[in-house]
């Protein structure tokens, strides 16, 4: 008899389910694995899904997250864990995130939500990924599970999503990293390309720095106390539920192309794409200062390498960074 499309389904979650628990259980030899990639419909985008086996990492991997920076998502959850932030234009000329854990794994993560064709390029940089998600459009799903990451979705893995109290979807949903990876990975799994070490010479003396997309705009206001630059997010500061305003030791401006794309979301707007493979210029703040560089990334598997006209490798300060991906004048 021709199994059914959704005896498929079902079987092939029952062994994403089944792996994941075997997976953790012998997270000694590899974290990799310790997700799945089948796909559920997102809860804010109501498309169809996909499922396909999950190749193996070669190394332990990082945990990024799509997050919700609507003002209803505001303040997010676990944003001060992150290793990295990236800022990214969607749709109507708004704003999400992107954070990336590898030092250490928060209790709690979101609003999450979903991803967009350009993500797939940006993680291209780390070693296959876990990508957590709320979903995405069908025609997206194929080339996420042609992409070298984990994605894991609600419905993926058990206890690993939760809603939320006090707010209406879709700015509720909730991750326990936990639930995807046993521990944190550490800092080698930051591939990244990124320097870390003194500041170049020169530089301008900063005070603070807007960015800004069409319907949204980042404000980075140094602090000598926090040795790092105070977040505001349309003109709000951002300061995780419970805890102090974000204060990242580095934030990158990163001049990128952003063209349309492809797809479009449920009102018909087209979803931007962000173009991260290439070079350009950027600006890096830090200790209080601005420093004119360039970008290079050759190629998707590449980490992006920042230097100044002279070739000198850019440093960055210790702790995290923020990468506001802005569109080229």
């Amino acid at each position: 008899m021709v199994e059914t499309e959704r005896a498929r389904r079902a079987g092939r979650a029952t062994r994403a389910r089944a792996a994941a628990a075997l997976l953790s259980a012998a997270v000694a030899v590899s974290l990799a694995a310790a997700c799945t990639t089948s796909r559920a419909p997102a809860p804010d985008d109501s498309r169809g899904t996909s499922r396909q086996p999950s190749a193996t990492a070669v190394g332990p991997p990082v945990l990024a997250v799509k997050i919700d920076n609507a003002g209803a998502a505001r303040p997010q959850t676990g944003l001060d864990a992150a290793d990295l932030v990236y800022a990214e234009q969607v749709e109507g000329g708004l704003s999400r995130l992107m954070a990336v854990y590898a030092t250490r794994l928060p209790q709690a993560v979101g609003p999450v939500r979903s991803a967009r064709e350009s993500d797939l390029e940006l993680l291209g940089q780390f070693d296959r990924p876990v990508l957590a998600f709320s979903g995405a459009q069908g025609k997206l799903l194929p080339l996420i599970d042609r992409a070298p990451l984990d994605p894991v979705t609600p419905g993926d893995v058990s206890g690993a999503y939760f809603r939320g109290a006090g707010r209406a979807a879709p700015h509720n949903l909730y991750l326990h990293p936990h639930r995807l990876l046993p521990a944190a990975p550490g800092a080698a799994a930051l591939t990244t390309g990124f320097h870390y070490g003194p500041a170049p010479s020169g530089g301008r003396a900063t005070a603070s720095r807007t960015v800004r997309y069409p319907a949204a705009r980042f404000t980075f206001t140094w602090s000598a106390d926090r040795a790092g630059w105070l977040v505001a997010m349309d003109g709000t500061r951002a300061a995780p539920a419970g805890g102090r305003q974000l204060a990242p030791a580095t934030v990158v401006v990163q001049y990128v192309k952003v063209r349309p794309s492809r797809f479009h979301d449920f009102l018909g707007n087209n979803t931007p794409y962000t173009e991260t493979v290439g070079s350009g210029k950027a600006e890096v703040l830090r200790d209080g200062r601005a420093y004119e560089v360039n970008w290079k990334r050759a190629k998707a598997a590449d980490g992006t390498d920042f230097t100044t006209d002279d070739g000198e490798e850019v440093g960055f300060a210790e702790g995290q960074v923020w990468v506001v991906l802005a569109k080229a004048p």
